[in-house]
């Protein structure tokens, strides 16, 4: 067995994952979350895959799922309070420590292009790119030195959201304002959910048996954050998500791309502040500025229910997907692969249609009794007769943040 810890560390929460590398099957999983505050919650869950032998078939059993309420001052608390769930209940670390932790960190500015073990040096970086990604890396900061103080002899590993998208040339991440001004404050295009496109443009080269440095893919990663990346024999060559991760795509509760002097309107004639806008574009547009509601399921019911602002909601979130689709269409200079992923790429046939049903004159070509098949797992949408092959992808960023960890741990 070679298991493998990963971490994903929010301000006030972190989930974990511990997979068994040589199956890639998850042993167990879990979230702490509600840290700081008076009463915190702690979730641990044995998957069945950890009864099974390494090399036999997982047994028959459910997953089995502890909760815990109690006091959690900070992240190194919560690890305390993970460890004591693997004591508890299972599988023993104590019998088989991880031999390495992977993190992931959202930002990596232009300094990390691959993952990288953790040093005091790394860590220093993590916090002065917390400049680019104050929400984010103080958080993944935090779970760092949680972790490495909970497993001191572990290696530890930062994957970077960013990194897979270090790739785009100059033409695509640079923003036509003052050239000294975006140097001075280093205001690119960076991208993210970069671990989620690669693992995808990966597997579905895989799934296909074609070599992934023949193929020109589109990758849309669609949940209630958003972004599509195109994606030339392997590499990125241009994304949505921009400075940040508010640009691009219409989102959850994100306006996605919108003219920048609204903002100057907003402010000068409304009376907004700076910290206004920002909260009116990240957690109150998009689908739930548009529609009242974050969920597409809600949605698509509310449009059945006959409700024009649902209706709109939706033709508005499409509008951008296709809009997207041409533009990476060009950039491509055509496409061999497109793929849906995450929970509404995943899950909503009619946005993967809607999506994609002006691109005939490209040769794609959806299979509407495929599309609307309630089969699960990576599987073709396309006709037979499609020139580009349609897929959904189910996306696994753990799995490919213990990859990427064992490939720094072990090379």
């Amino acid at each position: 067995m070679t298991p493998v810890l990963v971490i994903n560390s929010g301000s006030s929460s972190f989930k974990y994952q511990l997979l068994d590398m040589d199956t890639e099957r998850t042993l167990a999983s879990g979230l702490v979350e509600r840290i700081g505050e008076p009463v915190g919650v702690a979730r641990h869950t044995v998957h069945a895959a950890a009864l099974a032998a390494a090399d036999g078939p997982a047994p028959a059993v459910l997953d089995a799922t502890r909760t815990r309420e109690l006091p959690i001052r900070d992240h190194t608390a919560g690890f305390a309070v993970m460890l004591e769930a693997f004591a508890a209940h299972g599988p023993s670390l104590a019998e088989t420590p991880p031999v390495a932790v992977g993190h992931r960190v959202v930002h990596g500015g232009a300094r990390f292009f691959e993952p990288t073990l953790i040093t005091p040096l790394v860590e220093i970086n993590i916090d002065e790119l917390s400049v680019l990604a104050p929400l984010h890396n103080p958080a993944n900061l935090a779970g760092i030195v949680a972790a490495r103080a909970a497993f001191p002899d572990a290696p530890h590993v930062a994957v970077f959201d960013t990194a897979f998208h270090q790739t785009l040339a100059p033409a695509a991440y640079t923003y036509a304002i003052d050239a000294e001004v975006a140097a001075s404050h280093r205001i690119r295009r960076y991208g993210f959910h970069g671990t989620s496109h690669k693992f995808v443009s990966e597997a579905a080269a895989a799934f296909l048996g074609r070599p992934l440095g023949e193929l020109k893919q589109i990758v849309f990663h669609l949940g209630n954050g958003a972004s599509v990346t195109a994606i030339d024999g392997g590499r990125s060559i241009d994304t949505s998500m921009g400075f940040t991760p508010l640009e691009g795509l219409v989102m959850g509760t994100r306006s996605g791309d919108i003219d920048p002097a609204v903002l100057f309107q907003l402010e000068r004639r409304a009376g907004m502040s700076v910290d206004d806008l920002d909260d009116l574009l990240n957690k109150r547009s998009g689908l739930l500025g548009l529609a009242g509601s974050n969920d597409l399921r809600d949605i698509r019911a509310a449009i059945q229910r006959g409700e024009p602002r649902a209706a709109l909601a939706f033709e508005v979130y499409v509008h951008r997907l296709r809009a997207y689709a041409g533009a990476y269409l060009a950039q491509l200079g055509g496409a061999d692969v497109i793929s849906f992923t995450a929970g509404v790429g995943e899950n909503a046939p009619a946005v993967r249609a809607g999506a994609l049903e002006t691109l005939r004159f490209a040769g794609v070509e959806i299979d509407h009794e495929r599309n609307e098949s309630a089969e699960r797992g990576i599987r073709i949408i396309s006709t037979d007769a499609s020139a580009v092959t349609v897929l959904v992808v189910p996306t696994d960023e753990e799995l490919e943040i213990a990859r990427q960890t064992l490939s720094v741990a072990r090379p």
